[in-house]
């Protein structure tokens, strides 16, 4: 007699979606945020003029990562658990992102040298300099095909068109609200005009 066949497509999709997270792999846009982390660093790495006065706060920033991987996830839903690491996934790049386009603080080499080198996301940096997007929390929020009704997660809806006193809480990363329309509007068109240079 031979083996159900259900077993069988049962293995090979449980393998298929082991390989690369779910999310991000039909289109590659996104990177699980568990291995998104920064390369290794060797005696080879040659480290561009200024990264010594980055180099505390990024490896600060990757500890609490990793504390946050290793933390316990007893009492809190299954999308709960990824919260933190989307959130320091998204402080990090944001960190480096205000340094080149908003202060000015880094060289463009320096700049290049991080995105490389995994310390910061450059696909939610290139959504930052688009206008709307200045404030997005991840990438997973405006990909239709996750959300319901193939619209954009409930976070992208401005305040001013929702309920007053309704609490908007993203289950992808946990996100409040990132609509461009909630923050003041003039640092949002310095935002821009900064990253357009």
């Amino acid at each position: 007699r031979k083996p159900s066949g259900s077993l069988t497509s049962a293995a090979t999709r449980s393998s298929t979606f082991d390989v690369r997270c779910g999310f991000c792999e039909p289109l590659g846009c996104c990177r699980n945020p568990l291995t998104a982390m920064p390369k290794v660093r060797t005696s080879k790495t040659k480290f561009p003029e200024g990264w010594e006065l980055i180099e505390p706060t990024l490896r600060e920033l990757e500890t609490k990562m990793r504390d946050a991987e290793a933390d316990t996830h007893e009492g809190k839903r299954k999308c709960e658990s990824l919260w933190p690491i989307f959130r320091i996934g998204h402080q990090r790049s944001r960190y480096i992102y205000d340094l080149f386009y908003r202060r000015k603080a880094i060289s463009r080499e320096l700049y290049e040298f991080c995105l490389n080198e995994g310390y910061a996301d450059k696909n939610l940096i290139a959504k930052w300099k688009k206008p709307g997007y200045e404030r997005l929390c991840c990438l997973q929020c405006i990909q239709s095909r996750d959300h319901n009704y193939q619209t954009v997660c409930i976070c992208r809806i401005p305040k001013k068109n929702m309920e007053p006193g309704k609490i908007v809480e993203c289950t992808h990363c946990g996100c409040r609200g990132c609509a461009s329309g909630d923050s003041n509007s003039s640092e949002l068109k310095d935002d821009d005009e900064s990253a357009q240079k």
